[in-house]
């Protein structure tokens, strides 16, 4: 099948299906200009002082603040970012009762920008910020007023709500992802390239025979999949826009 054939099919499997699921990761976001991270163009392919698997790390993140928050500022707080057609598609077909959930990677909030209202952040949001002394709430907002190394009002540091590497993925969330993609009875994988674990992990526990796959690139899950479309996210989903 050519895609258009293929987009007929999932077409006509959503208009069977009541319970989707979405699982999608860095793909979805980069039509919107935010940089995935192991494209030729992604952050682990630029040059800094430190490699950027390194700069998001929790070591990294206590040991050397001002670096982080440096890179962090630069590369992961972007202004004027959309959500684009893949994400505004979803929140439609969740608005017509479609979709019962979105499970990201990301963690720009564009999900929930778009319209999305069940939405499980595996990785977290750049949109919230907690004080690691006190717990006190900061917006997106009061970070980008602060310089340097933002500190609380009660002189601890602030961490942005996002999971750096050699951190757990919030209990909360998972649980929420897992019992939504073991009672769909279809799930849409989109714009991630499945190496990222354990986020990635939690699509095994679909059951449902309509397992589709759209992404640029071949995944380790297309052998699986009922229907796999090789093509931009935004091209695919934008077919279910009003």
């Amino acid at each position: 099948m050519n895609n258009t054939e293929k987009i007929d099919v999932l077409k006509k499997w959503v208009d069977e299906s009541s319970n989707i699921v979405f699982f999608g990761g860095a793909g979805v976001s980069t039509e919107s200009g935010i940089p995935d991270f192991r494209s030729v163009d992604g952050l682990y392919n630029m040059k800094y002082k430190y490699p950027p698997e390194e700069i998001i790390s929790h070591h990294f993140f206590m040991q050397q603040p001002e670096e982080f928050w440096r890179f962090y500022r630069d590369k992961l707080l972007l202004k004027g970012v959309r959500p684009n057609k893949a994400h505004l598609a979803l929140a439609h077909l969740e608005d017509i009762g479609k979709l019962k959930a979105v499970v990201t990677q990301n963690i720009d909030g564009l999900h929930q920008a778009a319209g999305s209202k069940t939405v499980y952040e595996l990785h977290g949001s750049v949109l919230r910020n907690y004080c690691m002394r006190c717990g006190k709430s900061y917006s997106i907002e009061q970070i980008e007023e602060m310089e340097n190394v933002p500190k609380c009002e009660c002189g601890g540091k602030i961490k942005p709500d996002v999971v750096l590497y050699e951190e757990s993925l919030d209990d909360d969330q998972i649980r929420g992802a897992v019992d939504a993609i073991s009672k769909a009875d279809m799930l849409i994988i989109g714009g991630t390239s499945l190496v990222v674990y354990p986020a990635a992990g939690l699509v095994h526990y679909y059951r449902g025979k309509k397992l589709v796959l759209i992404n640029k690139s071949a995944t380790p899950m297309d052998k699986d999949a009922d229907l796999v479309i090789t093509d931009s996210i935004g091209a695919v989903l934008g077919v279910f826009l009003p």
